[in-house]
């Protein structure tokens, strides 16, 4: 439930005469622009406030995925709770534009997805399935009949393979979304063919600390300025931009330019007219209902309609902020409309009718605006088990009381609702959850600025003069159905050496059900003073085992909370397993290891399992005496994620110099890395990033340095530790470095040419630093017994 400081937080970032103004300029346009791309992040939010806050255009967002095979700036998430992550990220975004978004993926269990970074789209297309991507931009071209698309990034050599493929299949299904004998499925559901009327490309270069586009961008054919200043704010587009872009923390974005991004070059390549000049994006474009009217055939009633509806938008837009004006105007606006829907020939409806019943509903959120309706929703608790009860309150504030003549909550399935009270100030509802109420979605399909997101919503109807309207409230907080009871195993991997002792293994199992647990043949499991005390047998093999617990009967669900202050409270669901990783594993002897994380990384707690001797290091103990530590280990990010870390660089240097050995996982250039101060020699970290990777994580890997002892020992690195990684071998290689450092393997994607910055050590003073840039975190989580072995000897004593 959120706190009162939450309430206040949200209700200053949302200002009553700043919502009206939006949902005023709203009316104006009646264009639709899509803006496609692969990640959460990729959008164009200095142009998107240009063209939505400025131009008045339907904005939306169309995402191939949800982020989650990239990497966080905040925290530990990973995966499928990094995808929850990003997700609400573009929302917040979208909602600093007042634009929407369609999600063309669905979460890491979909096909597509985000597996991580790729440097070709038809590499991009072999996982996600080329029809499949282009039929679902098909199908998001004939839902929300964009006017305008316009891709994030060009398709050349040099780009994120994923950005590529979105853009390729953005083009492709172009031709197709107009076609009825193409995906004829969408017929069946109500979808009817539409032509996109313009394709733009970006006419300018992808090309950054990341990307290297090879290749020129097209010519410009509308050099588009984004000029001026937001009216209710006074703020550019551009830092209007920035302020959508600030929610995408966990990419590290928002940033402070005092001037920003003005000008947009688009190249015009598909339209009826060509590939031709343009003096405005709105070229050949119905904009406004007065555009409308002098579409061909139209009987004049439906002109003059039309043209009134448009005048009475002007007269509402002329008289902001006066209240009881607007209201007016808008109410004749509507009437309006509705009047030249009434007549208009069944041709026009099949080409504008979703205009025209747009603005209807845009002006209804407008009229509430204007009337100061307001209706907040708040759902205790906000999540619901199978066979549970809540409740769903509406607060009625403003001229909501009087207003308000009926609502209708739209709840997920197997929950239901019944009136239990009313008042001037509230409408109270009971909820009840069926006892085989299925667990909520996740991952939604769209958003939508004008509301009714989540998983539940209410849907107010207002009596305002002579219109009765109808607006979607979005919950407080999103209402979910989860497991009665979830499960956390504490820990819920081990590493098992083959070799030694092996002695029970400690689980604390939290959970309020009944926990069932079969051990595999050999194991066995009993209960100990509320912990589970699994035993290996007397003889084990290298093997992964999972164990798959129950809570209730049923497979067991860990729920991961999620909270950061731009985003709100959230949670994951996965299914809990306890996973015991056996390998032939042997430790550095003698090793006593401080770790410095930035909480992007689970490093430390590894290398805890494994039984190494790890403290973790705050700013107290940087401060304090490094020489009782063999090793210092600094996590991936820190140095640009702790300040503490970054002013003991000097100490750190000294460490190693008296004999410490330091391991730095990769960073970015962006992370606080000076070449020449943070490592205790020169190493660049190479730029732009594509350039200084190996994407493909079975590339074949040339040792180097064989007898070099990070290789040799405590476990002897061989072909088999390069086998089974995930994702990808590694990032943000090193590109030059002091002659000091000794590069120990090679390694490459197919056509490349090999990269020996993965991996370099070099002897200094008393002591060694070793810098990597294999993802061995993502190794580690993943159990991929070579990176516990390569690490165990990473972190061995100078």
């Amino acid at each position: 439930m959120l706190t009162d400081r939450d309430r206040i937080e949200r209700q200053k970032r949302s200002l009553s005469l700043t919502r009206l103004h939006r949902a005023l300029s709203r009316l104006t346009s009646t264009v639709t622009m899509m803006n496609t791309g692969a990640h959460p992040d990729d959008e164009h939010n200095g142009l998107l406030a240009y063209l939505r806050l400025g131009l008045g255009m339907r904005v939306i967002v169309a995402c191939s995925t949800r982020g989650e095979g990239g990497q966080n700036a905040l925290g530990a998430e990973r995966l499928g709770a990094l995808g929850i992550v990003r997700s609400r990220e573009m929302e917040e975004a979208a909602r600093e534009l007042d634009a929407d978004i369609h999600w063309l993926g669905h979460g890491p269990e979909d096909p597509i997805h985000d597996f991580g970074f790729s440097k070709n789209g038809d590499r991009t297309f072999d996982r996600w399935g080329e029809k499949r991507i282009v039929e679902r931009l098909v199908r998001a071209y004939r839902t929300e009949r964009p006017d305008i698309v316009v891709p994030t990034f060009l398709d050349v050599p040099g780009q994120h393979g994923h950005h590529r493929a979105m853009t390729r299949a953005a083009e492709t299904a172009i031709s197709l979304a107009a076609d009825a004998s193409a995906f004829p499925e969408h017929l069946d559901e109500g979808l009817t063919p539409w032509q996109v009327a313009k394709f733009y490309l970006p006419a300018w270069s992808g090309g950054g600390d990341t990307y290297d586009d090879e290749v020129p961008p097209p010519a410009t054919t509308l050099p588009l300025e984004a000029t001026g200043f937001e009216p209710v704010s006074g703020v550019s587009y551009a830092h209007i931009g920035e302020w959508s872009r600030y929610y995408h923390a966990s990419q590290g974005m928002g940033r402070w330019h005092d001037t920003g991004d003005n000008e947009w070059p688009l190249h015009l390549k598909l339209s009826a007219e060509g590939s031709v000049a343009e003096t405005s994006v709105l070229d050949s474009l119905p904009s406004t209902l007065a555009d409308l009217a002098r579409e061909t055939d139209l009987p004049q009633t439906v002109v003059d309609a039309l043209m009134r509806a448009d005048g009475a938008i002007g007269k509402a837009i002329e008289r902001f902020p006066e209240r009881s004006a607007i209201v007016d105007a808008l109410l004749k606006a509507a009437a309006e409309i509705e009047r030249a829907l009434a007549q208009a020939p069944e041709a026009f409806l099949d080409a504008h009718g979703h205009r025209l019943r747009r603005k209807l509903v845009e002006i209804d959120a407008a009229l509430c605006e204007a009337e100061q309706v307001f209706v907040r929703a708040v759902a205790e608790p906000a999540e619901l088990s199978p066979g549970a009860t809540g409740k769903l309150t509406l607060h009625l504030s403003g001229n909501a009381g009087t207003a308000v003549s009926d609502a209708d909550p739209r709840l997920p399935e197997g929950i239901s609702a019944s009136l239990k009270e009313t008042s001037p100030l509230s409408i109270v509802y009971e909820l009840r959850s069926t006892a085989d109420a299925p667990l909520t979605r996740q991952y939604l399909p769209a958003w939508s600025s004008l509301g009714g997101n989540g998983n539940a919503s209410v849907d107010v109807r207002a009596q305002i003069g002579s219109r009765s309207v109808k607006v979607a409230v979005d919950l407080e907080e999103p209402l979910t159905v989860a497991p009665r009871h979830s499960l956390s195993l504490q820990p819920n991997a081990f590493i098992l050496p083959v070799d030694g002792n092996r002695q029970e293994l400690t689980i604390k199992a939290a959970s309020a059900g009944r926990i069932g647990f079969s051990a595999p043949a050999g194991w066995t499991v009993k209960e100990d003073n509320g912990a589970l005390k699994l035993s290996p047998p007397a003889a084990i093999t290298p093997s992964l085992l999972a164990i798959a617990p129950l809570v209730d009967g049923q497979p067991a669900m860990r729920i991961s909370p999620i909270a950061y202050p731009h985003i709100g409270r959230m949670s994951f669901r996965e299914p809990e397993l306890l996973r015991v990783l056996a390998l032939d594993l042997k430790l550095p002897d003698g090793a006593k290891i401080g770790y410095v994380g930035g909480g992007a990384d689970r490093v430390g707690p590894w290398l805890d399992r494994m039984g190494l001797d790890v403290t973790e290091l705050d700013a107290q103990a940087l401060s304090g005496d490094l020489s009782r530590f063999t090793t210092i280990v600094i996590g991936i990010f820190a140095f640009g994620i702790r300040k503490d870390l970054a002013a003991a660089t000097t100490r750190l240097h000294r460490f190693v110099e008296e004999g410490g050995h330091l391991l730095t996982l990769y960073h970015r250039p962006s992370d606080g890395w000076q070449p020449d101060t943070t490592p205790p020699k020169r190493i660049e970290v190479g730029s732009p990033s594509l350039r200084w990777r190996v994407t493909d994580p079975s590339a074949d890997v040339t040792v180097l340095g064989p007898a070099h002892p990070l290789l040799q020992g405590p476990n002897k690195i061989a072909s088999a530790d390069w086998e089974g990684w995930d994702k990808e071998r590694g990032l943000y290689f090193a590109s030059r470095w002091d002659d000091a450092y000794v590069p120990l393997v090679a390694m490459h994607d197919p056509e490349e040419q090999p990269l020996k910055g993965a991996l370099i050590s070099a002897e200094i003073g008393k002591g060694r630093h070793t810098h990597t840039s294999l993802v061995l975190h993502h190794q580690l989580d993943k159990l991929v017994p070579g990176a516990f072995r390569l690490i165990a000897n990473l972190v061995q004593p100078a």
